[in-house]
């Protein structure tokens, strides 16, 4: 089991990730924005895994901010982007090391198989 920190400006995707990843036996936090994910990297244990949504209302690459600061932070978390958008070579240059995307729409099937790959440090697309 995992401890994830999910961050998804999208109400509905959010739950529905939440529950995927909690049936698959993993503990998980949400957060719609940065301020709020940051609020559970200082108030929470470390994380094992952040899977953020790439494009965040609040902030148009606050998914690719969280990584870099959750690795300051946590030296040795992992990290899965999301995106439901073109993911540019401008966008991969910031990327942390090891990090996949997985696109959206997903299905559950998928979101468990790239967050074991990802924790399992098989750094490939998803």
């Amino acid at each position: 089991m995992a401890r994830i920190l999910v961050v998804e400006d999208e109400g509905l995707v959010l739950l529905l990730t939440e529950g995927i990843l909690k049936e698959a036996g993993h503990e998980t936090f949400t957060a719609t924005d940065v301020t709020e994910a940051q609020s559970l990297m200082d108030s929470q244990p470390a994380f094992d895994l952040l899977f953020t949504d790439i494009h965040l209302k609040s902030e148009e690459h606050g998914g690719l901010q969280l990584a870099q600061l959750l690795l300051q932070r946590q030296p040795g978390a992992r990290v899965l982007y999301t995106t439901g958008g073109t993911v540019t070579d401008g966008m991969k240059a910031l990327f942390v090391d090891g990090a996949t995307v997985l696109a959206k729409p997903y299905t559950p099937q998928q979101l468990v198989a790239a967050a074991a790959r990802t924790l399992n440090n098989e750094g490939e697309d998803a």
